[in-house]
């Protein structure tokens, strides 16, 4: 907690530095325009804030957004009025799917200014407030310390999420006499009742056949040890979340199977040999396209644990819903399971899990890796291959940032989860995240080396985040799947409706670069177009200090 911040006289823009240096804020993301100019002002009056600056706004809340999930800290972004806000909105989309911790702020016209509709403006609140916990604009500047507190306070409280706050010119200008108030962090961090977790453990000692799913709240809570010997004393498989976010459970624990595919005929015939299944953390079910098929038996009960109310009983009614922090919950539990379960219940779940053995993750990888190495001579390269061979060469410190859609279909097969932060994947579906994303991932993780695998068509929506890699000189190996188009239209559209006349789904005539491009932004590149080139090019880019792309040719065919 900090100290309370007092000053007789300061202008808008000082008080808004110093307010985010105070709560902890170290770097500021941007993009600055002429409405941001006063925060530009005050930026060079300080060094404790640094701006890393985006060359558009979608940028800027991305990397902000991959800053906040791979520190868990508040991350602060300012965009340009209305249009760069607009801009914006696909990122912050996905930042608000993640529940990431971000301060949002724009730029703003004098008020009164904007009654006269000038060039730029629109009521910014509007626009934000549906991707937002809470959206305001400052109104007078002595309320601008308790709406930042106050942002900072919501943006950080369980369940997490984007703020946003609109800051009128003549409120960064004016100076006043502010009280500019501590920092509030409320402790979320709570348990269940003791009769709650016995409850919970006497019903899954009676379930028959119980299943795990984890979900990003397990990398919130830094529960990622926890859920693993949660697995071990109720003796059941896990799975991960249907959508691939996070490193939700250890990879190579002998209960871990996989990730459940987000197709319902094959989610409903693996819970159909389920009779409960806890939802540590987790969305329930979350699916892309429709199906007439339920993904959850009638036969199968929902226990969920976590933080997210609308998450509790949203789609499912659960038999058992626990709103508390998912490790703690999970320590008592596992006590709980041992304590009632006693040593009989210990041996029959050392026995499930054993059973396991032929059909776990680490099994299936064994067979998966073998079926990628048989294409280790092909040329343009499978995509299953250059997954097992980027993985093969990975540095010991590695977190890799997953927007590869198609061509990156067998890295959670390949990759091991070994600790929280291992993978950090796009989790909402709207394509252009990973590339800025792995920007902010770095600079909040400056022990690891980021590998970034991107679909060529996902690179092509923010390549230009590659500057912002290049200019703060980050250790980052992009690797760019280039497949020469949107594959994973072409293999819908020829599933849903056996069309295979592909419009507007290849980059030919003229073919996209993405190693020229890089080279345009900075950036040292390398193409490899053949098995052995990418493993070379994997082994020069892990040994450098700084960001490599590498557009490694891989098959499209449908």
């Amino acid at each position: 907690m900090s100290e309370r911040l007092t000053t007789n006289q300061i202008s808008g823009r000082s008080a808004f530095i110093s307010l985010l240096r105070d709560e902890g804020v170290t770097t500021l993301f941007g993009n600055p325009g002429t409405t941001e100019l006063p925060i530009m002002d005050a930026l060079s009056e300080q060094s404790d804030i640094g701006y890393v600056m985006g060359m558009q706004e979608a940028i800027v809340v991305a990397m902000a957004d991959g800053y906040a999930r791979a520190s868990g800290r508040l991350a602060v972004c300012n965009v340009h009025v209305a249009p760069g806000l607009g801009n914006a909105m696909g990122s912050l989309f996905t930042a608000m799917q993640a529940g990431s911790p971000l301060l949002i702020t724009a730029g703003q016209q004098e008020q009164g200014h904007g009654l006269t509709e000038p060039l730029l403006y629109a009521p910014l609140v509007p626009i934000a407030e549906p991707m937002v916990k809470w959206a305001v604009e400052v109104n007078r500047i002595e309320d601008l310390p308790r709406v930042m507190r106050r942002a900072a306070k919501v943006a950080l409280t369980e369940p997490t999420g984007p703020v946003f706050i609109s800051l009128p010119g003549d409120i960064l200008n004016t100076e006043a006499p502010l009280d500019l108030g501590a920092a509030t962090r409320v402790d979320t961090t709570s348990r269940p009742t003791a009769a709650a977790v016995d409850a919970l453990a006497n019903r899954l000692l009676s379930a028959r056949a119980p299943v795990i799913v984890a979900g990003h709240e397990v990398v919130a809570s830094d529960a990622f040890e926890a859920v693993g010997d949660f697995a071990t004393a109720l003796g059941a498989p896990a799975y991960k979340q249907t959508v691939d976010s996070g490193a939700h459970f250890p990879s190579e624990h002998p209960a871990y199977i996989g990730t459940l595919p987000r197709n319902q005929a094959r989610v409903r015939e693996v819970m159909s040999a389920h009779d409960v299944m806890i939802c540590v953390g987790s969305d329930v079910l979350r699916m892309s396209v429709h199906s007439e098929v339920d993904p959850l038996p009638e036969t199968t009960a929902v226990i969920q644990i976590g933080q997210r109310d609308w998450e509790l009983g949203k789609n499912y009614p659960a038999e058992i819903a626990i709103r508390a922090d998912v490790r703690e919950t999970l320590v008592d539990l596992v006590a709980a399971l041992r304590r009632i379960g006693g040593e009989q219940h210990s041996e029959r779940a050392a026995a499930a899990i054993a059973a396991l053995a032929e059909d776990n993750w680490s099994a299936r990888r064994a067979r998966r890796y073998a079926t990628a190495m048989n294409n280790a001579k092909v040329s343009p390269m499978a995509p299953d291959w250059l997954m097992a061979a980027m993985v093969d060469n990975l540095p010991d410190n590695s977190i890799v940032v997953d927007e590869g859609i198609t061509s990156a279909s067998a890295l959670l097969d390949l990759l091991p989860f070994r600790h929280r932060y291992s993978y950090i994947g796009n989790i909402s579906g709207g394509i252009g995240w990973g590339v800025p994303a792995a920007v902010g991932v770095a600079l909040a993780r400056p022990e690891a080396r980021v590998t970034a695998i991107i679909g060529d068509g996902s690179a092509m929506y923010n390549i230009q985040a590659l500057w912002s890699a290049a200019k703060h000189k980050l250790p980052i190996t992009y690797v760019i799947a280039n497949n020469g188009g949107y594959r994973i239209i072409k293999q819908r559209l020829k599933s849903f409706h056996d069309n295979d006349n592909f419009i507007g789904m290849d980059f030919a005539d003229p073919p996209v670069n993405p190693s020229k491009l890089a080279e345009g932004l900075g950036m040292r590149a390398i193409r490899a177009e053949t098995p052995d080139a990418f493993v070379a090019a994997m082994q020069e880019a892990t040994k450098s200090d700084g960001p490599v792309l590498i557009d490694a040719l891989v098959q499209g065919h449908v």
